[in-house]
């Protein structure tokens, strides 16, 4: 098995391609090695001394570290990575797994927004979305209130150096642009 890696806007975070599916819907995100409880794969990779993050996209896994240096921590996470596809083992657990993408959770907007709520999501889906995943990163909806849009942000994107300028220059201008009604964009 081959497990490819590439840099991220975010030193603190690694993207890992294992060269198979990671998760075949959704995407998780555990910043804890509690929360990692229902993943296998996230909390044998907790296990690794310095990692202090971990997110799975669809056919990625982004690893964020502490200050330890990547030259140290890089051979014990692919290798982590390794053993665990090749044990067939499942990157999520059975029932009560948690995924950071359960869709609605915890959405707010006024009743009368539905209709920009759902360009929002559209615009996020169709042009924020994909080119954040390929930073090892995601972008959710939050809410809307007051011209204001509140983002998710996760995997490289939590903490990362530029992603002030990615929601201000990108996802900002992207949305203002679309939707008059749109102000400004916080991440949350």
């Amino acid at each position: 098995m081959f497990i490819q890696t590439e840099a991220t806007p975010n030193p603190a975070t690694l993207k890992f391609l294992p060269g198979k599916v990671v998760l075949g819907q959704g995407t998780a995100d555990f910043r804890s090695a509690d929360d990692a409880e229902a993943s296998p794969l996230a909390s044998a990779l907790f296990s690794v001394p310095g990692v202090t993050g971990v997110f799975f996209g669809y056919d990625f896994i982004t690893v964020t570290k502490n200050d330890a240096e990547w030259q140290h921590l890089k051979p014990a996470i692919l290798g982590t990575i390794m053993e665990h596809f090749m044990s067939g083992a499942p990157v999520m657990g059975g029932a009560g797994t948690r995924q950071g993408d359960a869709a609605d959770e915890g959405e707010f907007f006024e009743p009368g927004d539905e209709s920009i709520v759902a360009t929002i999501k559209e615009l996020l889906e169709t042009r924020v979305r994909p080119a954040v995943a390929q930073d090892g990163g995601d972008i959710t909806f939050k809410g809307f209130r007051g011209g204001k849009v509140f983002l998710n942000m996760k995997g490289a994107c939590a903490g990362c150096p530029s992603s002030t300028a990615t929601l201000k220059h990108g996802v900002q201008n992207l949305l203002r642009h679309f939707i008059p009604e749109v102000q400004e964009v916080e991440a949350v």
